[in-house]
Parts: C-alpha cells; sequence; structure tokens
C-alpha cells in the first residue's frame, strides 16, 4: 500500500519545467554508494543534480531541524529517523526500509588478533577500541547494545575512542590507532587493503536503513523520485555492489 501511495503522490506532484538540485543527507556509512547512486540518478534525469551531504545520522537530524534546505534523508537505523519523524520533519507515509547491513569487528589488516566472541576483547593486550559515540552515532548504538547483552560494556567502555561518524571509526582501524573496532560490514570494502573483519557482531534488531522525503523538501517531486530509485532494481543493484542487501 505504501508503495502504491508513494507512485500516486509522485503523478500529483508537478514535475520540474527546468533542470533542479535534489539535497541528500545520508549517513556515512553510505558514502561510496550513494555518490555512485547519485550519478545513475543523474544520468536517468538529464539536467537534474544530487547534492550529498553525509554525517552521523543524529547530526543530520540537527541540521534539518535547524532548517538546513534537505530534500531527502537516510539514516542508518530506526532511532534516528523515528527522531525526525517526532520532530515532524517527515513527509507523511514515505519512510521506507531500503537496504540493510551487519555490524561487524574489525582490526588493522596486519593485527594477529582473532577474537572468537564479543568477550575476546576484554583481555589486557586489547588498549584501545573505537565505535560511534552512542549518544548520537547509530553504530555506536549498536556496539554499545551487543557489548551490554555480553556482559562486558562497563569494562570496556573506558577503552574506547568515539569516533564521530563509522567512516571515523574506520579510519582509525586502517592507521593502526587502535586495536578494534566496530563498523559496518559495507565500511569493510572501503578499505578493504587496511583492515579485516574478524567477527560478525548480534545485534537485537536488524541493522535495516530507512530513507524517507521531508516535510520541507525544496525540491519534493525530485526527492520522491529519488527514493523511489533508491527502492528501483537499478538503484538495488548499484547498492548491492557496495555489500548493501535487500531490508
Amino acid at each position: 500500500m505504501r508503495k502504491i501511495f508513494l507512485l500516486a503522490l509522485a503523478a500529483a506532484l508537478p514535475a520540474g519545467a527546468s533542470a533542479a538540485e535534489v539535497t541528500v543527507s545520508a549517513a556515512a556509512s553510505l558514502t561510496n554508494a550513494f555518490r555512485e547512486l547519485a550519478q545513475a540518478f543523474e544520468a536517468a534525469h538529464p539536467g537534474d543534480k544530487v547534492l550529498l551531504n553525509f554525517a552521523a545520522s543524529d547530526p543530520l537530524v540537527q541540521q534539518i531541524a535547524k532548517g538546513a534546505p534537505v530534500d531527502v534523508f537516510a539514516s542508518a537505523d530506526q532511532e534516528a529517523m523515528d527522531k525526525a519523524e517526532a520532530l515532524a520533519l517527515v513527509a507523511a507515509r514515505t519512510r521506507r526500509d531500503f537496504v540493510a547491513n551487519t555490524v561487524v569487528l574489525i582490526v588493522p589488516a596486519a593485527s594477529a588478533f582473532k577474537p572468537a566472541t564479543l568477550a575476546d576483547l576484554d583481555v589486557q593486550s586489547v588498549q584501545r577500541l573505537t565505535t560511534g559515540n552512542p549518544a548520537s552515532v547509530p553504530i555506536g548504538r549498536y556496539a554499545k547494545d551487543a557489548l551490554m547483552k555480553a556482559g562486558i560494556w562497563a569494562r570496556l567502555e573506558p577503552r574506547f575512542v568515539y569516533g564521530a561518524s563509522v567512516r571515523q571509526s574506520l579510519d582509525y582501524v586502517a592507521r593502526g590507532e587502535v586495536d578494534a573496532g566496530f563498523v559496518y560490514a559495507t565500511d569493510v570494502m572501503a578499505q578493504k587493503d587496511k583492515v579485516r573483519a574478524v567477527l560478525t557482531v548480534p545485534t537485537t534488531s536488524p541493522v535495516r536503513y530507512p530513507i524517507a522525503v521531508l516535510a520541507r523538501a525544496p525540491q519534493p517531486a525530485l526527492a520522491l523520485g529519488f527514493v523511489q530509485y533508491t527502492l528501483s532494481p537499478p538503484g538495488q543493484a548499484i547498492l548491492a555492489k557496495y555489500g548493501f542487501v535487500r531490508p
């Protein structure tokens, strides 16, 4: 039913008579995939342009709430999109889960550390860990939740160096500044010569990414077109190329 509504809304919105720009604020883990997706969307919509803004999901919500002229928001978790909806920032009935991901534990490529479980992190040789700040970065929320369920969060928390986004945590590991870090499986592909995944991290809820048109989108028709493109076979093929799967 929601898909039918989106198609009907797209038909009802007036198409621009001239080229337009659509601004997309997206979670940092979508960086590589959305850059190619934007190029493909532009090729399918001659003259139109996609402006991309990447950061952790919660800061993006804050930017939008403060009046940033954004058309589309793509979050790395449901909580950030829930916050956007609670602030009435999202256009009604346009929210869709468009990809899914997996949380993994990574180490520098040259590291000999091979944990079998999360409990193996609670050893003296593991001095520095990284993830996103749980207060504002979805990957941090996933990591904290997993470690709390493993019963080791309280002991490991002092060892964490928080990243402002998942990509910053990825860089910490890639540069060997920490012993291990929590990122998404798709992030490993961005630094596959410098990091390696050693453990798939269980999460309480599936790692599904929602996307939505914003209530005050300057280009609502083009914004809806972009959302639909992420759900289309060509869009999904590009996202799959970067390791994302269907939700």
